[in-house]
Parts: structure tokens; sequence; C-alpha cells
């Protein structure tokens, strides 16, 4: 079975953005060699045009077919006018309120994430699925998710959104690899103790 990897940016106060959303504090620490690592390493992460930028748009998907995200984390596309931010991959955006998908490319998940997540985990793939974000839904998806791979940037937020935004219970998970880059970024990967 496949997993779902919640990849996630977040402050080292454990914020993925200010109380709107807004990650912009964290971009400006992206430096030569932390972009090298997420082009080389994690392409597939990328949103299509900022690959198609980087030169690595013709670069095959390494870990992830599939995308799920929720309706902030999409409208910061849709603000832009890119209705199918990861067309690399097949997209869903959880939302109860966005109603009809504004591109074929992105199907729509309005009832049951955690279902839809559990069917796509069952598909016969291998690759896995890649939780972009945001808070509410990883909270909603938190029994689901097999794997975190935490890219800790060197701010403090003092406030905003967690990495979960939900009250649920204990959740443990077992330390994985750690990378750390010069500009002071650590990546750290966590697999769920089962």
């Amino acid at each position: 079975m496949r997993k779902l990897v919640y990849y996630i940016a977040c402050s080292i106060d454990g914020f993925i953005g200010d109380p709107e959303g807004d990650a912009s504090a964290m971009l400006g620490l992206v430096d030569p060699e932390f972009l090298e690592y997420l082009t080389t390493e994690h392409p597939d992460t990328l949103p299509t045009q900022g690959r198609r930028a980087l030169g690595v748009d013709d670069v095959p998907n390494k870990r992830f077919d599939t995308i799920i995200q929720g309706r902030g984390s999409y409208d910061l596309a849709l603000k832009e006018g890119i209705t199918s931010p990861y067309a690399h991959l097949r997209q869903y955006v959880a939302s109860r309120t966005l109603g009809e998908s504004p591109d074929p490319g992105v199907e729509i998940v309005a009832d049951d994430p955690v279902g839809r997540v559990r069917q796509l985990k069952a598909e016969d793939s291998g690759f896995d699925i890649y939780l972009c974000g945001g808070s509410r839904l990883a909270g909603e998806l938190i029994d689901e998710v097999d794997e975190l791979v935490v890219k800790t940037y060197p701010v403090v937020l003092g406030a905003g959104m967690p990495m979960f935004g939900s009250g649920s219970a204990v959740h443990a998970f077992e330390p994985g690899a750690t990378r750390t880059f010069g500009n002071g970024i650590i990546v750290r990967t966590y697999r769920r103790k089962r």
C-alpha cells in the first residue's frame, strides 16, 4: 500500500504560515544549495510553473504521482490565475465550498477526504501521495499520514497556522533522516509508529 506523505515547510515554532496562511517569510531563505536539493530530490513537489522556471519540467516524478491539498493552499494558485498548479500530478482539492472544479485536471473532494485518501492509498502504484496542506486538511487526515517530511526554516513567526489544525490525540512518529543546510534549514523525516 502506498503512503500519504505530509511534505511541509514550517517555522521553528511549528507554523506553516502566518494567521492568513502567508509563508513568504520562509521563501526568502531559499538559496542555491537548498534550491538544488528541492529540484534534484523533490522535483515532483514543486508547482508546475516553478518546475518550468527552474528548467526541471521534464524531470520524471521521483516519489509522488498524486497530490491532495486544502482549499486555502489551492486558493494561492487561483489568486495567480493558475487553475492546475501541479499539472504533473493527479490533483485533488478538499473543499466543501468550492463547488465545481475550475480545471478538468483538478478533482474536488467535497465530502469525506479521509475516505478518498484511503481509496488512493489502496491503488496499485509505485508512487506515494503528497499531502501539500493546509493545516485543517492535515488535521483531518492525521490518522492517514504515514510519513512527515518537515522542512524547518530558521524563523519564528510567533503566531499562525499550525502544521495540524485540529485538537487530535497524540500520534507517535519515529525519526528518520535529517539534513541540515548552510542557510539554517533542516529537513527531517518521520515515519508513523505502528
